[in-house]
């Protein structure tokens, strides 16, 4: 698809839910002191897993919900309520895991503040996984960050067996804790989202990694091959990113043509194989001015398999064409997890890595609604290795291996890709028609709708299927070394 047709395919998502935004809440936002209310052109909305399961948030672990590994959850956590609001709470939620004495449990906590909110630099949350004696097992903590722009963010907490680790070891039941961090945790009109009682979506991925052969290496390599490739050239293919860790478009080495517009966070995947290393860069197109400046504009994460983040690299823009390159990082072995940072304590397994960019919500006060060209460019090096040898299976099923990715090197052939396409194209379907019934529209006008999403979803297949067509022939013009 051209990037005509997909600034036409955008404008079209943007009217279905301007139109259901406007007749829900009809609501304004108002920046207050230490925060930043951002203008911005209406975005596609995050996307869920389809099969999402919903879990309510509890303010206390005696009413925390269990979390199954290898199921997705929807909840909330309001943000901009703390112990300063004269609640006598403190802002967190709680879930529940059941866990056993082998396996090693993840969670990932993607918030997703409301489109416009006004945020300041240290809004986020944080995530922790504790015993039930209170003791923390893991914490992490994620910021919207020098940008201010709304946009997904991630954290991740773990109970990890690990031998020689005398805390968390143990079966029995364990919580997860997710806290709003930052200056919108002190009461109304601390700074988050501009009000005392903004909510911000959760999408919530518990993941369970089984226990390895007795032996095996927990020695991190000290050498590994830290030169930067040059990037990969030559004709790109057409992806269009998907609005969600479960929608992110799959991608391998090559150069993929997608659009982005200002606010919008776009999702892809790339399979990496044990031994693996993953190169990546992103470039936006210029705009129709070039003066001023956006700082932290354009920003590029790379997420490992349980949605764990490995790097960031951010760049401001000043309207005219800007590129991000992530860091080299060493290849992914199971040893890893025994490194003592980031990026080499994260690339810890096999398995689909998400590539995630944002391009901030200001820049289209200062250059323009756009859309602008986006282009990625992602290599491969190293070489395939063997995994650790697991004995048990991973939950979700696959997860940390080449059968979990869309666009698997060696993998699956055009036919079961266009299955695949074809259950996410009718996902879209879902969505449009959950928007349209949503809306609360007349007749008239909610029939317009519906034959304007068929129309969206027919296309969208097609272009799904000439992607899927296009990552094949990648794979062959592009071989990975």
């Amino acid at each position: 698809m051209t990037r005509r047709g997909a600034a036409a395919r955008i404008a079209r998502a943007a009217v279905v839910r301007g139109a259901v935004v406007a007749a829900v809440c009809g609501a304004s936002v108002v920046a207050l002191p230490g925060s930043v209310a951002v203008a911005a052109p209406d975005v596609p909305e995050y996307a869920f897993a389809d099969d999402v399961r919903r879990a309510e948030p509890a303010t206390d672990t005696g009413d925390a919900v269990r979390l199954e590994p290898g199921a997705t959850y929807r909840s909330s956590l309001p943000h901009g309520i703390g112990s300063g609001d004269g609640t006598g709470t403190d802002g967190k939620v709680y879930y529940r895991l059941e866990l056993d004495a082998a396996s090693t449990a993840y969670v990932s906590v993607t918030a997703i503040p409301r489109p416009g909110a006004a945020l300041a630099v240290g809004d986020g949350i944080g995530v922790a996984v504790q015993n039930a004696d209170g003791t923390s097992c893991s914490y992490d903590s994620v910021t919207v960050g020098t940008s201010q722009s709304p946009r997904p963010i991630t954290a991740w907490a773990a109970r990890e067996i690990q031998p020689g680790r005398g805390l968390c070891q143990e079966a029995g039941t364990y919580y997860v804790v997710v806290e709003p961090v930052g200056t919108g945790t002190g009461g109304p009109g601390g700074g988050s989202g501009g009000a005392g009682d903004d909510i911000w979506d959760l999408e919530i991925a518990p993941v369970s990694e089984p226990p390895v052969a007795k032996g095996t290496s927990t020695n991190v390599p000290g050498t590994w091959n830290s030169a930067t490739p040059a990037p990969p050239t030559g004709e790109a293919e057409s992806v269009h990113g998907g609005a969600g860790f479960t929608e992110a478009a799959a991608v391998a080495q090559g150069v993929w043509d997608d659009e982005i517009v200002p606010g919008q966070t776009l999702f892809y995947r790339v399979p990496v194989d044990w031994g693996r290393q993953l190169y990546a860069s992103v470039e936006v197109g210029s705009g129709r001015k070039s003066s001023g400046f956006v700082v932290d504009a354009l920003d590029l994460t790379l997420y490992n398999p349980v949605r764990a983040k490995v790097e960031e690299v951010g760049v401001g823009y000043g309207g005219t064409q800007k590129s991000a390159a992530l860091a080299p990082a060493p290849p992914v072995r199971y040893a890893n997890r025994y490194a003592p940072a980031n990026p080499t304590k994260s690339l810890r397994f096999a398995g689909d890595h998400y590539l995630v960019v944002h391009l901030a919500a200001e820049v289209a006060d200062a250059f323009g609604d756009g859309p602008y060209g986006l282009t990625l460019r992602v290599r491969l090096g190293g070489s395939a290795q063997p995994g650790p040898g697991y004995q048990g299976r991973a939950v979700p099923r696959g997860v940390f291996g080449k059968d979990s990715g869309l666009a698997a090197p060696t993998g699956a052939g055009l036919g079961d890709l266009k299955d695949r396409t074809r259950a996410a194209s009718s996902a879209d379907g879902d969505a449009t028609m959950r928007a349209v019934a949503a809306a609360g529209f007349g007749t008239g006008t909610a029939l317009l709708l519906v034959l304007g999403g068929w129309t969206l979803i027919g296309r969208r297949r097609a272009a799904a299927s000439a992607s899927a067509a296009g990552q094949i022939r990648v794979s062959a013009q592009n071989p990975t070394p």
